[in-house]
């Protein structure tokens, strides 16, 4: 057995030991960093535990125990010396940024890493820890209620596992991207993480998470104000945004543009008697608003230009092109290029995407307007396509 399985776990419950370890997790340049929350039935993810790791000390931090002050945890994650190492860390890091108030910068994410050293395209940490460490995670406690009090030592030595694993994979990850000079193929990636706009859950920029299916100001003002109602009450009550009012419902609203309670009442998506509920009337009355006054709730939102047809056998041949240079290189596709960017490539000369730009254009922007051109050529082969100069 190993230091993971064995190691000793240090269990953070009061405020003046949470100061003394982080005093000795200060030493080094990262923190390895995983949470345990809740979201099920909330707006707001509810912490139950905190993991952190430096190189060779480790804690649990619990942050509903009585009394407890996070600020000395929070000071250090804040530290723009030490790099934050999370696995998908996009839910981890909305906690932290609304803990400590701003994104905890700078980060690595081992699943993107992951996929700039071969591994896949988001893998799962299970997977990524069997196929770097070749170690296995048990997996018995993921789906453990981690608000219950007392935790278990099953449940403390798995939590445990998740940053004691997670170091390791971040010194050979960085040092394999290091050593390929590829660490800068993922900076991209992890400042679109960092981005504050992620996290801000204004209810005025609630719509933008809506599909977006006409453009007419009556029917923008009515899903944009709606929108911005559901995420308010969402947030007062602390509920998820589905159990207010789902996409649906906020989308025939849109259409149907219900003035009255009885309207309202015959939308098919809306649940039945939530009109006459004690947020009926705060609904209605946000569809009012929006159709009072349609130029002053509409986004400004551009219609998007007519694509014409679909670009055909030029945007299969990309695709093609696209994963045999992924694999030559040993980099996950969708870190190069997405479905969208391919289309666009397609459709267009010199089209404004990240695949035209930067170490992308070198591994397959290039090759891919020599393909256009007629200037490269793919050809079956019996170790797959290859890439033939015209």
């Amino acid at each position: 057995m190993n230091d993971d399985e064995t190691g000793e776990i240090r269990l953070i419950t009061d405020t003046q030991a949470l100061v003394a370890a982080c005093e000795r997790l200060s030493d080094g340049d990262f923190l390895a960093v995983d949470t345990e929350f809740h979201r099920e039935t909330t707006y707001w993810p509810q912490v139950c535990l905190i993991q952190v790791a430096n190189a060779d000390y480790d804690v649990l931090v619990d942050p509903l125990a009585n009394g407890l002050d996070l600020s000395p945890l929070l000071k250090l994650l804040a530290d723009t010396s030490k790099v934050k190492v999370f696995h998908a860390a996009r839910q981890d890091l909305e906690i932290f940024t609304r803990l400590i108030g701003h994104t905890p910068a700078p980060i690595f994410d081992t699943q993107i890493a992951a996929m700039a050293c071969g591994l896949g395209d988001s893998i799962s940490y299970e997977n990524l820890v069997s196929r770097v460490l070749k170690g296995t995670v048990d997996k018995s406690s993921q789906f453990t209620d981690w608000a219950r009090r007392p935790l278990s030592e099953k449940q403390l030595r798995y939590a445990r596992g998740d940053v004691v694993y997670l170091r390791k994979i971040y010194r050979i990850l960085s040092d394999k991207l290091a050593k390929q000079n590829r660490t800068d193929w993922i900076a991209d990636e992890h400042d679109a993480l960092l981005d504050p706009e992620i996290y801000a859950f204004d209810p005025e920029t609630a719509w933008k998470r809506q599909k977006i299916r006409k453009y007419k100001s009556d029917y923008l003002a009515v899903l944009a104000n709606v929108s911005a109602w559901r995420e308010r009450v969402a947030q007062e009550t602390d509920k998820p945004r589905g159990r207010i009012l789902k996409d649906d419902a906020i989308q025939e609203i849109a259409q149907q543009k219900p003035r009255t309670a009885d309207a309202l009442e015959r939308m098919r998506a809306v649940p039945n008697g939530f009109a006459k509920s004690r947020h009926g009337q705060g609904l209605i009355h946000a569809i009012n608003q929006a159709l009072d006054d349609p130029d002053k709730y509409a986004p400004d939102v551009e219609r998007p230009e007519s694509a014409g047809p679909p670009p055909g056998a030029v945007g299969e041949l990309l695709k093609v092109l696209l994963k045999q240079v992924s694999d030559d290189a040993g980099v996950a596709t969708r870190l190069i290029a997405n479905a969208a960017d391919l289309e666009k490539l397609a459709r267009e000369d010199n089209p404004d995407i990240a695949a035209l730009k930067g170490w992308r254009r070198e591994v397959f922007g290039e090759m891919a307007l020599r393909l256009k051109s007629g200037k490269v050529a793919l050809a079956a082969s019996p170790k797959g396509v290859k890439i033939v100069e015209v």
